[in-house]
């Protein structure tokens, strides 16, 4: 079974999804990355997922403490978990993330992946930017993208 819940933050209304034992989805209204049939209910495990992304947003925690569960191919899940290998506050190109997943020629393959990355923020794909520095592609918006690294850079 999974279950979702909505949050209201500043950047606006954030839906956490989650099994029994795993967060699966963080997303924006307008994600397309959505949970399907999911119950609405707030479990401890959401609840607990809220609270580390308030403090996310209040700038008292860097890294993330939560059970993750990855639903995709083995090369979104690969470049998923690249991910969270930026450190807070940096950035990376879809270059050097093709680079770390083994594949210099996979920068396509990458923003794809980062496209259907269904745990947003916990899992950064923000942090990802166009090899000129330029900030591309976000599914919450790129004010969204922008407002994050900002915070990050405040830190």
């Amino acid at each position: 079974m999974i279950y979702t819940y909505f949050y209201d933050f500043l950047i606006g209304k954030i839906g956490i999804a989650a099994t029994e034992r795993a967060i699966s989805h963080v997303y924006f209204d307008t994600t397309t990355n959505k949970p399907k049939d999911a119950e609405i209910r707030e479990t401890k495990l959401i609840k607990r997922a809220e609270v580390q992304l308030r403090e996310y947003f209040n700038r008292k925690r860097k890294t993330f403490s939560l059970p993750l569960i990855f639903e995709g191919t083995s090369f979104q899940t690969m470049a998923w978990k690249a991910l969270q290998e930026i450190p807070y506050g940096e950035v990376r190109s879809y270059k050097e993330q093709a680079i770390a997943v083994g594949n210099v020629n996979a920068c396509r393959a990458v923003g794809m992946a980062n496209n259907r990355n269904p745990i947003s923020i916990i899992v950064p794909c923000h942090r990802v930017v166009g090899n000129s520095g330029k900030l591309v592609g976000y599914g919450g918006g790129l004010s969204v993208k922008e407002y994050l690294l900002a915070l990050e850079r405040r830190a």
